[in-house]
């Protein structure tokens, strides 16, 4: 049995094309854009449902079984379910030190949609660690242009 050594031309990382990493890139935005709706739905859900863990331990079915009959609960959940197939495209094609972080982007639109849609209050310190997160988030997109060297 021999050990047959690949060429090198084979062992050479070869740089994803322009078209391979926009298609990444539109994957990675679906699954973060199917998650966020999936959030959101689901807050939209636990906000018609009430607060857990008010009620008597006994009223705990009923809560369970109210949350179980809200729609909104079922759509966020296979909101989440779509993401996750999303998810695992990129996976397949994108490093996970690149991909992971951009799902960061999340907890920006995330703030931005809950104080539109949602109409929470969000403090100025909440909105200082968005702007954080976000110029992370620019710096890891920009180290993964000087990798590859486009």
């Amino acid at each position: 049995m021999a050990l047959e050594v690949p060429p090198p031309d084979l062992l050479q990382a070869q740089a994803p094309s322009k078209t391979s990493t926009l298609i990444s890139l539109v994957l990675l935005v679906l699954s973060v854009g199917f998650a966020t709706a999936g959030q959101l739905t689901l807050k939209a859900a636990m906000n018609e449902v009430g607060r857990i863990g008010t009620a008597e331990v006994s009223d705990a079915g009923s809560t369970l079984l109210r949350a179980a009959k809200e729609p909104n609960l079922w759509l966020g959940l296979v909101l989440f379910g779509v993401s996750s197939l999303f998810w695992l495209v990129v996976l397949s094609r994108v490093d996970l030190s690149l991909a992971y972080p951009m799902v960061g982007f999340s907890y920006v639109v995330i703030v931005v949609l809950a104080a539109l849609v949602l109409d929470e209050n969000v403090p100025p310190l909440r909105w200082a660690g968005v702007l954080i997160i976000a110029v992370g988030i620019a710096l890891i997109g920009i180290s993964s242009r000087t990798v590859s060297g486009s």
